[in-house]
């Protein structure tokens, strides 16, 4: 991450598993990408997590005691709240050929089989985080630019108030009213580069 990214723009990683070891040892590959890096210990801990921050991607080991990765994963995506969180599986190399199937069908957006090359899960982390932050920064965008829709809203009533009351003596306050829309829908323009 670069120096001069924001608070807004970090970007949480959920990081499931129920073995202490693999926790440890994917905090080691993930720490330098200096994002913040938070555990659940079993499925249930991750939906808890899931419900009280956002998250930009989710490392989810696959065998678990209690709820499993792909019920914790079917959880995750039934939600609204979760649903668009990517999901990256992680299993062991003994696992069953089927495993990737059914990590893929119950929604994940990739899969690894442990032990995993370091650069390669970093890279493939890396990729969700740009992602997220892009997210972030097309919703802040589209609220601006709802912010802007609705003041010319505001704007167009007054003038349609003033308008039905029937009085014309201040031609030149709906001229500045029209004047400031126009310059609004400019500036929303040029946001948008056209």
């Amino acid at each position: 991450m670069s120096a001069e990214a924001t608070t807004d723009e970090r970007a949480s990683i959920l990081l499931v598993d129920d073995m202490e070891d693999n926790l440890i040892a994917l905090e080691a590959v993930l720490g330098s990408l200096n994002e913040p890096l938070v555990r659940a210990r079993s499925g249930e801990e991750a939906m808890k997590a899931l419900l009280r921050q956002r998250f930009a991607v989710v490392l989810l080991d696959i065998r678990m005691p209690g709820m499993d990765g792909f019920e914790t994963a079917a959880n995750i995506k039934r939600l609204d709240q979760t649903k668009d969180v990517p999901i990256i599986f992680l299993t062991g190399t003994d696992a069953d050929a089927g495993y990737a199937f059914r990590g893929y069908a119950t929604g994940a957006a990739d899969y690894l089989t442990k032990p995993f090359d370091p650069w390669v899960l970093r890279a493939k982390v890396t990729v969700f985080l740009d992602l997220h932050r892009k997210n972030q920064q097309l919703e802040r965008l589209l609220a601006r630019e709802q912010r802007h829709f609705d003041d010319l809203a505001d704007r167009l009533r007054k003038i349609e108030t003033h308008l039905a009351a029937g009085t014309h003596e201040d031609a030149s306050g709906l001229r500045d009213q029209i004047r400031r829309m126009e310059e609004l829908l400019r500036e929303m323009r040029r946001g948008r580069g056209v």
